[in-house]
């Protein structure tokens, strides 16, 4: 799974232009031993060193039933850093509902998606996607 954001540093509150692409797949060490993180980033501004983390254990999927709810599907462990836009991109998959017809490959960049079930005989789709941040 990738996560495009837009990160807000804590110290000086610089927003980059650039989006920043998050992943389980990298893992990068902290300086001073302690630990690691998906990504770190230095701020151009500032030249502090940033971290973000992705919690594995809180990826959840967005179910039918949850259709037009806001529902918690990730969660990041901020260092110095706030996500302050998301940009949806590959790594999405979806199931029909009914027939359980796998969509391996789903680009939400363009915030709506369609293909056809063929079990189901009928077109599906993710349509005006949207989200929101909520600090802990």
């Amino acid at each position: 799974l990738l996560h495009a954001l837009q990160l807000k540093c804590g110290n000086c509150g610089e927003v980059p232009d650039k989006w920043q692409y998050v992943t389980l797949m990298e893992n990068v060490p902290l300086k001073g031993g302690r630990g690691s993180a998906s990504m770190v980033q230095k701020c151009k501004l500032c030249a502090r060193e940033n971290s973000i983390d992705i919690l594995r254990d809180t990826l959840t999927p967005y179910n039918a039933g949850d259709n037009e709810t806001f529902k918690t599907m990730v969660q990041f462990e901020c260092r110095g850093l706030e996500p302050v836009d998301f940009q949806p991109q590959a790594g999405f998959a979806a199931e029909g509902a009914e027939t359980g017809t796998p969509f391996p490959e789903v680009n939400l960049l363009e915030k709506d998606w369609t293909d056809y079930d063929e079990k189901a005989n009928e077109s599906v789709g993710i349509y005006e996607v949207t989200h929101r941040f909520i600090k802990c």
